[in-house]
């Protein structure tokens, strides 16, 4: 969920917002809702008791934990990626301009 949101939500949100402190708060405001969702989501899963839980009780998750840290930062390089296209591509339509 979380991977989805940031390839859906990051890159849009540093293309089309003016402000890159708008695109990364956008970004990191849906991120961190996706993950608190997604978070709840496996707890609960791991509390049920299931055949294959997300997660082993009375073990910390630090694998869980890099990959969405990960995650979360490439999603502000898509923010970035996306105000850089936006970036080159005003300023070759200006220079066509001119």
């Amino acid at each position: 969920m979380i991977a989805a949101v940031a390839i859906l939500v990051a890159f849009p949100a540093g293309y089309f917002l003016r402000s890159t402190l708008a695109a990364n708060t956008t970004y990191a405001v849906a991120y961190l809702w996706a993950f608190t969702f997604q978070t709840l989501y496996l707890m609960l899963d791991s509390l049920d008791g299931g055949a294959d839980p997300a997660f082993t009780t009375d073990e910390f998750p630090l694998s869980y934990g890099l990959v969405a840290l990960a995650i979360f930062a490439v999603g502000f390089g898509l923010v970035r990626l996306g105000v850089v296209l936006r970036h080159r591509r005003t300023s070759t339509v200006l220079a066509g301009r001119a």
